[in-house]
C-alpha cells in the first residue's frame, strides 16, 4: 500500500511530467506552423546578403575564402558547391555531408533552396539542431562567370551562448529546488495526518485521551481541533454508556431481588397468613416498577432514534393536560394538593402519545416531590411568536448545583435511591421537547419549588 506521502511525490512528478510534455507539444507546434519556416526566411536573407557581397565586393577566388573564412568564425556553418562539382567548407564541419538533389537545383537552376522549412525529423522541434547540409538554407551566386551555390546554417554553438547556458542552469536549478521544495513540503504537510491516523487507532482500543498537539492556522489544524473535540465526546459517551449500563444493571437488579426475596418467602411454610397480602404486594409494585422502567427504556432508545416516526396530529393541548390532571386526582386527594390553572384553549400540531408523556412526567413529579399540603400551578399561554407551558409547584426544589444536570439519564437528586422514580422521566421530557423543535427551562429554589417553562415555536 503507498503512504500519501508517496502518491503526493509521485502526483507531483507526474504533473510535472505532464506539464513538461504539453509544454514539449505546444513548443512543438509553435515551431513547426509558424518559427521554422520565419528562421528558414530569415537564413535566406542572412545567406543572399553574403552572395551579394561577394558578386559585388568580391569578385574574384582569391577573396572568396577569406571572405567566406570570417562569415564561419562569426557562427555559421557554410558549404560551396560550383557546377563542376568542386566544394568546400567553411567553420564547424557538417556531420552529415551528402546533398540532396533538390539542392543540386541551387547551382543547375538557380533556385533558392529551403532546406530548414523542409527538413523533417522523428523528434520535430530537435531536428532544428541537426548538424546535417539537407537542414540548410541554399542559395546561387556567380563568380568569375560561373554558377555556385551557397548552403549556410547556424552553428549551434551559436544557439547555446552564455546567456543562453545562464537560463539552462536557472531552470535546472528551479526544477531541483521545486522538487525539493514540493518534497520537504508533503512530509511537512503529512507529518499531522500521520499523528491523527495513530490516534485514530488509540480510540480503536478505547484510548481516548491520546494528545494530539498540531498548531496550525490552516484545514489540518481545524480538522485536529475537530478530532480533539471528537475524543472529549467520545469519552463523554463512553463514560455516559459506562454509567447507564451501571445503572440499568442496578435498577433491575432491585426490584428483581425483592421479587425472588418475597417469592421464596411466599414458597416458605413458615409465612403466616397476614403476611401473604403484604408480600404479593411488595411483588406488585416491584412488578410494575420494572414494567415501568422497561417503557422508559424503549422509549427513549427509540427517541435517540434520529429517524423516530412521529404521528403528529391536531391535539387540543389545555384538554389533554386537563385529563393528565383528572388521571392523578386521588394522589393529589391524597397529599392535600390545590391545583390551579389557567390554560387558553389552544390546538397544536404534535405526537399526542409523546406529548401526554411530557405532562404525565411534569406532573407527577409536581406531586411526588411536593410538600404535603402544597400548590401546583400550571398556565398555557400564546403569543405570536411562541407558546408557551408553565408548571410551578411549591415543593422541596432542586439545588442550583444539580439543576445542569437533572435532564441526564437516570440522575437522581436523591442520591440514596430511595425515590420511586427511575431517573429517565425528565430526560424523555427533554427529548421530546427538542424533537417538537422546542426549548425548555428550569428555575428552581431549595424548600420553595421547582418551575418549569416549555416554549413551542408558533408555526400559524
Amino acid at each position: 500500500m503507498r503512504t500519501l506521502y508517496q502518491k503526493f511525490i509521485v502526483a507531483t512528478l507526474f504533473i510535472l511530467i505532464v506539464s513538461v510534455t504539453i509544454g514539449m507539444i505546444v513548443a512543438n507546434f509553435i515551431y513547426m506552423s509558424t518559427t521554422k519556416q520565419k528562421m528558414d526566411q530569415q537564413n535566406v536573407e542572412i545567406a543572399q546578403t553574403i552572395t551579394l557581397n561577394l558578386e559585388n565586393m568580391h569578385s574574384d577566388h582569391s577573396s572568396l575564402e577569406p571572405f567566406l573564412e570570417s562569415i564561419g568564425n562569426l557562427g555559421y556553418q557554410l558549404y560551396v558547391v560550383n557546377e563542376s562539382g568542386e566544394d568546400a567548407y567553411f567553420g564547424k564541419p557538417f556531420t552529415k555531408t551528402e546533398l540532396p538533389e533538390e539542392a543540386k537545383k541551387v547551382v543547375l537552376e538557380k533556385e533558392i533552396y529551403h532546406g530548414m522549412s523542409h527538413f523533417s525529423n522523428k523528434f520535430l522541434m530537435m531536428g532544428h539542431f541537426s548538424n546535417d547540409v539537407k537542414n540548410t538554407v541554399g542559395v546561387p551566386f556567380t563568380m568569375d562567370g560561373e554558377e555556385y551555390g551557397l548552403f549556410l546554417r547556424p552553428n549551434n554553438k551559436l544557439l547555446f551562448s552564455d546567456i543562453h547556458m545562464i537560463l539552462a542552469w536557472f531552470f535546472i536549478a528551479v526544477t531541483v529546488v521545486s522538487i525539493s521544495g514540493v518534497i520537504l513540503f508533503a512530509k511537512h504537510l503529512i507529518q499531522p495526518i500521520t499523528k491523527l491516523t495513530e490516534a485514530t487507532r488509540e480510540i480503536t482500543r478505547e484510548n481516548f485521551l491520546y494528545p494530539i498537539k498540531i498548531e496550525r492556522n490552516d484545514e489540518l489544524g481545524q480538522l485536529s481541533e475537530s478530532f480533539n473535540n471528537m475524543q472529549k465526546q467520545l469519552l463523554h459517551n463512553d463514560e455516559a454508556r459506562k454509567s447507564f449500563i451501571n445503572n440499568v444493571s442496578h435498577d433491575f437488579q432491585s426490584p428483581l431481588m425483592n421479587i425472588q426475596g418475597y417469592a421464596e418467602l411466599l414458597l416458605s411454610q413458615t409465612v403466616k397468613e397476614h403476611e401473604i397480602k403484604e408480600y404479593l404486594q411488595v411483588i406488585d409494585h416491584e412488578a410494575k416498577r420494572l414494567s415501568n422502567l422497561t417503557k422508559q427504556l424503549l422509549l427513549l432508545t427509540s427517541l435517540d432514534q434520529k429517524a423516530y416516526p412521529k404521528v403528529m396530529t391536531e391535539v387540543q393541548i389545555d384538554e389533554q393536560v386537563k385529563q393528565t390532571i383528572r388521571r392523578y386526582q386521588w394522589r393529589l386527594q391524597e397529599k392535600e394538593i390545590e391545583v390551579s390553572y389557567k390554560l387558553l384553549p389552544i390546538r397544536m400540531k404534535v405526537d399526542a402519545e409523546l406529548m401526554s408523556n411530557v405532562w404525565d412526567n411534569l406532573i407527577t413529579n409536581a406531586i411526588k416531590y411536593n410538600a404535603h399540603g402544597g400548590s401546583i400551578w400550571i398556565s398555557l399561554s400564546k403569543s405570536e411568536e411562541c407558546i408557551t407551558i408553565i408548571v410551578k409547584d411549591s415543593g422541596i426544589g432542586v439545588p442550583q448545583e444539580a439543576l445542569t444536570q437533572i435532564f441526564d439519564r437516570f440522575y437522581r437528586v436523591d442520591s440514596s435511591r430511595k425515590s420511586e422514580g427511575t431517573g429517565l422521566g425528565l430526560s424523555i421530557v427533554k427529548q421530546i421537547i427538542d424533537l417538537h423543535e422546542g426549548e425548555m427551562k428550569v428555575e428552581s429554589k431549595v424548600g420553595e419549588g421547582t418551575t418549569f417553562t416549555i416554549s413551542f415555536p408558533n408555526k400559524d
